[in-house]
C-alpha cells in the first residue's frame, strides 16, 4: 500500500494552479512565496484566501504586519516565480531582485506589471494542521491588461499568453 501522504502529494501535482506571489514585510525584513491555492472568498466585501505553512519565512511577517501583497503572475513572470519558489536557495529579501516592486497603501510590496495585484489586510488566520488559512480584505486592486497568466502543473511553470478577443456572432 502506498504512503497516503506521498499519494496525496502526487495527486495534487495533477491539479493546475495559477501562480500568485504572496509578499510581506518591509525593507530587509521581507519575504514571500509562490502559492497556487489562492482563491477569492467573497466579492462583498472583497476578500481572498490562501494556505500558508506556518514554518514558512513569510508566516511570521504576515502575522506581525497584518497585511500582505497578492501579485498574480503574468506569462512573462517565470523568473519571479522561480525566485519566490526558492529555486537555487534564494530566500528572504533576495527574492525581490530582478523585478520591479512598489509599496502599496498597507505597506505590502506588489509586483509592477502583475496580471492582478491586490493590497490586502489580514482579517483572520485559521490554524489547521501544519498550515494557516489566511483570509485577507482587499484594499486595492490593480490590473495589467494583456499580462496573460503563469500556471503550475506537474512540477512545471507554464505561461499562458493573453489571447485575442473572441468574436461574438
Amino acid at each position: 500500500m502506498a504512503d497516503p501522504t506521498e499519494a496525496f502529494t502526487r495527486a495534487m501535482r495533477q491539479q493546475i494552479g495559477h501562480c500568485t506571489v504572496i509578499t510581506a514585510g518591509q525593507g530587509a525584513e521581507r519575504s514571500g512565496l509562490v502559492v497556487t491555492s489562492g482563491v477569492s472568498l467573497s466579492a462583498e466585501p472583497p476578500q481572498v484566501l490562501f494556505c500558508l505553512n506556518r514554518d514558512s519565512s513569510t508566516w511570521p511577517l504576515i502575522d506581525k504586519h497584518r497585511c500582505f501583497g497578492w501579485s498574480s503572475l503574468g506569462a512573462a513572470h517565470q523568473d519571479t516565480a522561480e525566485r519566490f519558489a526558492g529555486f537555487g536557495g534564494i530566500a528572504g529579501a533576495d527574492r525581490y531582485q530582478g523585478a520591479e516592486w512598489f509599496t502599496a497603501e498597507t505597506g505590502a510590496p506588489l509586483l509592477v506589471g502583475a496580471a492582478v495585484a491586490l493590497d490586502c489586510e489580514v482579517v483572520e488566520m485559521i490554524d489547521r494542521a501544519s498550515h494557516s488559512i489566511v483570509i485577507g480584505r482587499v484594499c486595492q486592486v490593480i490590473e495589467t491588461a494583456q499580462a496573460g497568466a503563469l500556471t503550475y502543473w506537474n512540477r512545471r511553470f507554464q505561461a499562458l499568453p493573453q489571447q485575442g478577443s473572441l468574436a461574438h456572432p
